[in-house]
């Protein structure tokens, strides 16, 4: 096995995507992975503590992405503005291989009830991140959190549109028109 190739943490994240798509989330191994991506066992472990782990693999850039958008976003930026500048940051990370295994993802997901909720979990530390992004900009914690929620709707509905869209298409305008969708239906709730 040629462990000093590179890209092998991309080629675990999809030879795990792979099999899971193929044979259920249960009956695959970490061996299977790990044979299936051209690594040893001991190159998974490095990458990844386990299995479930896999579904996390791009939670840390993608919070920092989304953090960094908010920091940045100018001084006074509305909540909603200052998560936009994070969407749109995220969003041009996602390329190819993000369109990729997305649907093939969701289907494993869909499949497993402690896939399900490592998602949850991982949905639950992107709005944290956020929030935490727009309290450090002096936004009151309940509206920080209102925010930093609908901006992880927002990704996630604009993500699951780009899927749909033409291959081309870059995932910003999806997720900044989700979120302004969500904006205008959070008018009508008073």
């Amino acid at each position: 096995m040629a462990r000093w190739e590179p890209g092998a943490r991309d080629r675990l994240v999809l030879a795990a995507v792979d099999l899971f798509t193929e044979q259920g989330y249960d009956a695959t191994t970490i061996a299977q992975i790990a044979e299936r991506a051209g690594v040893t066992k001991s190159t998974f472990f490095r990458y990844f503590p386990d299995k479930r782990e896999l579904l996390a693999a791009g939670q840390e850039t993608l919070s920092l992405l989304l953090t960094e958008g908010i920091t940045e976003a100018p001084e006074g930026a509305t909540p909603l503005e200052a998560v936009a500048g994070g969407l749109e940051r995220a969003s041009s990370a996602m390329g190819p291989m993000n369109r990729e295994i997305g649907p093939r993802l969701k289907a494993a997901i869909a499949t497993n009830v402690e896939l399900q909720e490592r998602d949850a979990l991982k949905n639950v530390g992107l709005a944290a991140a956020m929030a935490d992004a727009l309290i450090a900009r002096a936004v009151p914690g309940p509206l920080a959190n209102l925010a930093a929620e609908l901006g992880v709707l927002a990704f996630k509905q604009g993500f699951a549109q780009w899927l749909e869209a033409d291959r081309d298409a870059a995932l910003g305008p999806y997720t900044l028109a989700a979120l302004e969708e969500l904006r205008a239906a959070s008018r009508s709730l008073t």
